[in-house]
């Protein structure tokens, strides 16, 4: 939680102070932007620490205005970094009723340069992942415009389990996990496989499939209640 004095006084966006966290991510103040000031510099620790592999970075948010869970991620040049990229939405939609991989978008817009995922995304390097995890404040559409289903702090909860079963599914598809928890299909292979995912209806336009461009990157970080 990156923004508690916001979210205690109602602002799902903006900190006690008006800024809204997410885009100073380039040069947070230790002053201004205290929490962010702070991730920041364990972040690098972590990622100049030779011990440390950073692979995933996450950002929670709510959104004010579309339904489902979905995913906003950064763009490659290299078409085989943008696939991989790729990969754990697609789990997750899979693992996730009410996450909408057809809402999940790629991008590099000016105007997000100063999120954690855009400014993570140049600073990790190529084996890292950068996400914003963004989940509807108030409903998730499974067979249609007329079938929302009001989230509730369960629903919310079990979005995150799902969330944590697909690392795990990530993992097995790399062969990082050994002995897995539960058995796995013995048509399962190590290679990455083609995924398929229904989209959900009455969701907006989708760019998931759009034209890789540039870079990305990665951790998992909490942040504070706030529409991107």
């Amino acid at each position: 939680m990156l923004n508690p004095d916001g979210v205690y006084l109602g602002n799902y966006r903006c900190s006690l102070m008006g800024f809204d966290l997410n885009r100073h991510w380039a040069n947070p103040s230790p002053w201004a932007h205290p929490t962010l000031h702070g991730v920041k510099q364990l972040i690098i620790e972590m990622y100049n620490n030779p011990k440390i592999n950073l692979e995933f970075y996450i950002d929670i948010h709510a959104h004010s205005t579309m339904m489902n869970g979905f995913m906003y991620g950064n763009i490659f040049e290299d078409e085989e970094r943008f696939q991989r990229q790729a990969v754990f939405p697609k789990l997750l939609c899979q693992n996730a009723e009410d996450f909408s991989y057809s809402s999940t978008s790629f991008n590099r817009d000016a105007v997000k340069a100063g999120t954690g995922r855009r400014f993570l995304g140049g600073l990790l390097n190529d084996t890292s992942y950068c996400y914003t995890l963004e989940v509807s404040f108030y409903s998730y559409i499974l067979d249609g415009p007329t079938t929302a289903v009001p989230y509730t702090e369960e629903a919310y909860m079990k979005l995150g389990r799902n969330v944590a079963r697909t690392f795990l599914d990530y993992y097995r598809l790399n062969s990082l996990v050994e002995r897995p928890l539960a058995p796995t299909p013995k048509t399962r292979k190590e290679k990455l496989p083609l995924f398929k995912c229904t989209p959900q209806r009455g969701q907006g336009n989708s760019h998931a499939g759009g034209k890789p461009e540039k870079r990305s990157q990665a951790l998992l970080k909490d942040q504070s209640l706030s529409t991107r």
